[in-house]
């Protein structure tokens, strides 16, 4: 009877540890299954650096697969209630796809102009020119000291939103 106890117990011992085994990879397999995949994380923040941005030279990041351009303003460029105002420096934060077709624009000296219909867009990215129905349109921000956040609704954001608005 000792041998058939023993061997009861080593039976249900090893079932058991499989078991345990099994259920731990089944939580880790559907933990992985449910967490965003990487690069969707990854896409939904991009920080920019506003600092090192030379006046008059729009740069561009991509977020969400998108081309954002980022222009710090010179002193000689229009000031608009779309301009994102960080001390003494103006920036025009905008999603770099033509509002007509959703070409790209490209930057010749003061301007965005769209080769595909000839539209413009001036350095506050509203349309000057061609068949562009609005402004470029803005991406969510935030600002964090002398970085913006893509993919974030900060105070900034929604002052400039709301002024596009009326």
């Amino acid at each position: 009877m000792s041998n058939n106890t023993n061997r009861r117990e080593f039976f249900g011992f090893t079932f058991a540890a499989v078991a345990a085994v099994g259920g731990a990879a089944s939580l880790v397999g559907m933990k992985q299954a449910w967490d965003p995949l990487p690069s969707v994380l990854a896409g939904g923040f991009t920080n920019v650096e506003l600092s090192g941005l030379k006046a008059g030279k729009p740069s561009t990041v991509t977020w969400r697969g998108k081309p954002i351009f980022v222009l710090k303003k010179t002193s000689d460029m229009e000031k608009s209630d779309r301009d994102l105002v960080i001390g003494s420096d103006r920036f025009v934060v905008a999603i770099g796809l033509c509002t007509h077709l959703g070409c790209i624009p490209a930057w010749k000296k003061d301007v965005w102009k769209c080769a595909c219909h000839g539209g413009e867009f001036n350095s506050s990215g509203k349309q000057t020119f061609g068949p562009p129905p609005r402004p470029l349109d803005l991406p969510p921000f935030s600002v964090k000291g002398t970085q913006i956040i893509l993919g974030e609704e900060g105070p900034e954001y929604k002052k400039i939103a709301a002024a596009m608005m009326a």
